[in-house]
């Protein structure tokens, strides 16, 4: 997709979230504000009813590499291990979101991004279901949004990263990143505008 570009393709679009888990003692960092949930549900809501597809990511509990616990330690490394929480995906992924439990995708990842061959069922999930477009938000917008929408990208998808549809720890990482992708890795857009593409069928 181009700059100018629409979100018009040959298949369904399809809305991705990174969807930090439930907060808690141990997790309790990165949070969406309450506009941001609102546009990320807005895109949920519309993309569902445009026929798309819409998926939540989150943290797998897998055992971490022994490169990541020589590069975090070993305390930091069982932190990112269990941020995912347990349990159901379902009642992992922040409450102030609706699943659609007939159609949408409830996924783990065991990397930043859910695009990374091996590490996800994601792509596979999608291939298998015509997608071909992508619209990515959740948090951290310069790991696990920057992350997927750059793999998507060069697996050949089409990639919109909605701006005001992610977080991060401070402004300005929170600015630094939808500024490189926008120069090498797909569009970013304020969800506004994405919506009025869905809305419009383009």
């Amino acid at each position: 997709m181009t700059k100018t570009g629409s979100l018009k393709t040959s298949s369904r679009p399809w809305w991705y979230v990174r969807s930090w888990p439930a907060p808690s003692r141990s997790r309790p960092a990165f949070q969406l504000t309450t506009s941001q949930s609102h546009q990320e549900e807005a895109l949920a809501v519309a993309l569902r009813r445009a026929g798309g597809v819409v998926s939540w990511v989150l943290p797998g509990d897998g055992k971490p590499t022994s490169a990541r616990q020589e590069f975090y330690g070993p305390e930091v490394a069982e932190v990112f291990r269990t941020s995912g929480g347990s349990g159901p995906l379902v009642g992992r992924r922040w409450p102030q979101f609706t699943v659609d439990g007939g159609g949408d995708l409830l996924v783990e990842k065991e990397a930043a991004s859910a695009f990374f061959p091996g590490l996800c069922p994601l792509p596979g999930l999608l291939a298998a279901r015509g997608i071909d477009s992508v619209v990515v938000c959740g948090v951290v917008t310069d790991v696990c949004v920057a992350g997927p929408a750059r793999d998507a990208f060069t697996l050949g998808l089409r990639v919109i990263v909605a701006a005001d549809g992610t977080a991060a720890g401070s402004n300005e990482i929170h600015n630094a990143a939808p500024r490189t992708l926008y120069r090498s890795s797909g569009d970013v857009r304020p969800t506004a505008e994405i919506l009025n593409l869905v809305r419009a069928g383009r």
